[in-house]
């Protein structure tokens, strides 16, 4: 009797993962929400509350839409929607985009109703949330569309470059804008890079690794062709091709999947910009890593607009 596993048993099988990894993923982003929210509203919060929304008459009620005022990408909704929650639980809130969904000028993106106190104390901690994380999603989108205009499996991957204490959100927003994440913390992955190899040579940290933490993913910084040749024959799981120019990545592609005793995965790392992103791309790497993905965005412009009040 054959002992291969039946395809369709392996492809369940597989979908049941990725089901379970979105699942495990949304929950962490509902967590940091949480915890972000809970962080920001303590910095404005102090003692004496928000001495200004005080002035408004406790009765007073009123209706906002929240617009986005350029082009880009939707991300941070989970923020937005804890931060008024937070401030009063009785909001009425309605969306009409998801994470995820490119916006236009103007575009309406979510509705508020309710007691004008609580909506302006949480008016500017929602808006820093939504900004600043769909502007981690539109920057994504961008590289993305470059990218796959001209390779289109290639995935682009964020970094641990992220703002300390929301790496989990950044990190949701760069999957919001069709990016992939990298690892989320020092434990997901072994990636040797040039300051660990002063105390260790390529193959040695690849065969250590393997008998530390067996399964997990091995991936070795290269800048030179030698350095290449020596992880691929040492077994590494993946190369990053780290500040090489793209005729350079070729070159690399090649010589890892010639040295290569198994599957390997390549990975461009450093420097990549809008305008350079399509030749690297074309060079045909498996992933290209871009930390200005999150340390380096523009916020996009959201506004919350009054649209009526009454009972003040």
């Amino acid at each position: 009797m054959s002992t291969d596993a039946d395809p369709d048993e392996q492809r369940d099988a597989a979908l049941a993962a990725a089901l379970a990894a979105a699942l495990a993923a949304a929950a962490a982003a509902a967590a940091a929400a949480a915890d972000a929210v809970e962080r920001a509203l303590a910095e404005d919060l102090l003692a004496d509350g928000d001495i200004t929304a005080a002035l408004v008459p406790p009765t007073a009620t009123g209706h906002f839409v929240l617009r986005s005022r350029a082009n880009g990408v939707l991300a941070g909704r989970a923020c937005a929607a804890e931060t008024f929650r937070r401030l009063d639980p009785d909001l009425k809130i309605v969306w009409h985009h998801h994470d995820g969904d490119t916006l236009a000028a103007d575009d309406p993106v979510m509705e508020v109703t309710g007691p004008l106190r609580p909506i302006l104390t949480a008016e500017r901690t929602a808006l820093n949330f939504l900004g600043h994380l769909s502007g981690i999603a539109t920057l994504t989108a961008q590289f993305v569309s470059l990218a796959h205009a001209v390779h289109p499996s290639v995935h682009i991957l964020d970094t641990r470059k992220t703002t300390p204490g929301l790496r989990t959100l950044e990190k949701a927003a760069v999957r919001a804008g069709g990016g992939t994440s990298h690892r989320a913390s020092l434990s997901e992955a072994v990636l040797v890079k040039d300051n660990h190899l002063a105390g260790t040579t390529i193959t040695e940290a690849v065969h250590r690794a393997r008998q530390l933490w067996p399964g997990r993913m091995v991936e070795i910084e290269c800048d030179a062709l030698d350095q290449v040749a020596e992880a691929a024959r040492a077994g590494a799981d993946a190369v990053l091709l780290d500040n090489m120019d793209p005729g350079a990545v070729v070159e690399a592609i090649a010589v890892a999947h010639l040295e290569a005793t198994g599957p390997i995965l390549t990975e461009v790392s450093g420097g990549v910009t809008l305008g350079s992103i399509a030749a690297y791309a074309a060079a045909g790497p498996d992933r290209i890593s871009i930390g200005a993905l999150t340390h380096s965005t523009t916020a996009l412009d959201l506004g919350l607009d009054l649209i009526w009040t009454e009972g003040g």
